[in-house]
């Protein structure tokens, strides 16, 4: 089990760090086109190249771990790519990370520990070949139902005239995508166990391009949400679905379940629940420590407020002059009027 959570881990880091360097090396090439000058300008960029082919490795690795291991546990550290990616931009990259990052990367950190010391090996249930049609089915459904939201709440931000995305839009956007890379390291755990079950050896490939193409368009759904929602919303919502889609569909498809054991189980939901706070706190870091500034800011400014109101009260109170000093001088002014009388 801890040899498919390694490989996990290395595979998710291949892939977040090589697409950081491949961005980083496009920033002095030209679009990417077909024409063989183009791709001989790419290849020839010594930081393009080698994130390309940290995303391939990564991509390797990562069938090798669905191979060994059930895709509930493989597709919940997954997320911890995140985490990784964080510690590289801060030490390659020199980018500032604020104490809700680092809290992240350690709950994703003990999350993957829960998950490795609670994982077992699980033997192999029997599977239909059926199970595809049928998972692609569920799949469908679920997509007519939020392009089918989706398309309510475009056509009511036409009719308010709203120019931003509605933050339902940006949440249908990041579930479809995350739907879309469970699905496709489900997929591709189906075509191992295919293959260990006598099933013909080219369902293998088929399932992995069907996982290919479920990646691709995973990608293409998110893509359309950064364009023009938040990035918070559509990332925290696209890898909270990923694991998800990945834990069900693989205890519902693939016949998958949890360990027997009462600690091994709770151990593993609570890496499974690590994880899952650890990459949201990862996403939405810098609004959270942005919004902590804000509400520190403003309770101190408020306290400052009632303190200067509770002085400005007491001195007002010190500078009325007290009932007992009123009664004593109109007691004072009765008495001289009185003698004034009598002497006359």
């Amino acid at each position: 089990m801890w040899e498919s959570i390694l490989l996990t881990v290395a595979a998710t880091a291949g892939n977040n760090i090589g697409k950081i360097l491949q961005k980083k090396g496009t920033i002095i090439l030209p679009p990417l086109s077909f024409k063989l000058k183009i791709i001989r300008t790419y290849a020839l960029n010594k930081t393009w190249l080698i994130g390309f082919l940290m995303d391939i490795f990564g991509a390797l690795l990562m069938l090798r771990a669905l191979s060994l291991a059930p895709v509930s546990v493989i597709q919940p550290v997954s997320g911890c790519g995140l985490a990784i990616l964080s510690i590289f931009s801060h030490f390659y990259l020199k980018e500032v990370m604020n104490i809700v990052d680092w809290v992240g990367i350690t709950l994703a950190g003990f999350g993957t520990i829960g998950v490795g010391a609670g994982g077992e090996e699980q033997e192999a249930v029997a599977l239909s070949i059926f199970h595809i049609p049928s998972l692609a089915f569920v799949v469908f459904i679920l997509f007519i139902l939020l392009n089918g939201w989706l398309r309510i709440c475009k056509r009511e931000r036409r009719e308010q005239e709203m120019m931003e995305y509605d933050v339902v839009e940006e949440i249908i956007y990041g579930l479809e995508s995350g739907i879309l890379f469970g699905m496709s390291a489900v997929i591709s755990k189906m075509g191992f166990l295919f293959l260990e079950q006598g099933f013909h050896k080219l369902l293998v490939p088929l399932c992995i391009m069907i996982s290919v193409c479920c990646s691709g368009t995973g990608f293409y759904y998110q893509t359309r949400g950064l364009k023009h929602g938040r990035a918070i919303v559509v990332s925290t919502c696209a890898a909270v679905a990923s694991i998800l889609t990945g834990v069900l569909a693989g205890m519902l498809a693939l016949g998958e379940r949890l360990p027997s054991a009462p600690k091994a189980r709770l151990t593993l939901l609570l890496g499974w629940l690590l994880i899952i706070v650890g990459v949201i706190l990862l996403v939405g870091s810098t609004r959270l420590v942005r919004f902590l500034t804000c509400f520190s800011r403003f309770s101190k400014r408020s306290n400052v407020d009632k303190n200067y109101g509770s002085r400005r009260s007491g001195s007002s109170r010190a500078r009325e002059p007290s009932p007992s000093a009123v009664i004593q001088a109109a007691t004072l002014n009765h008495l001289l009027s009185s003698s004034s009388k009598e002497k006359a």
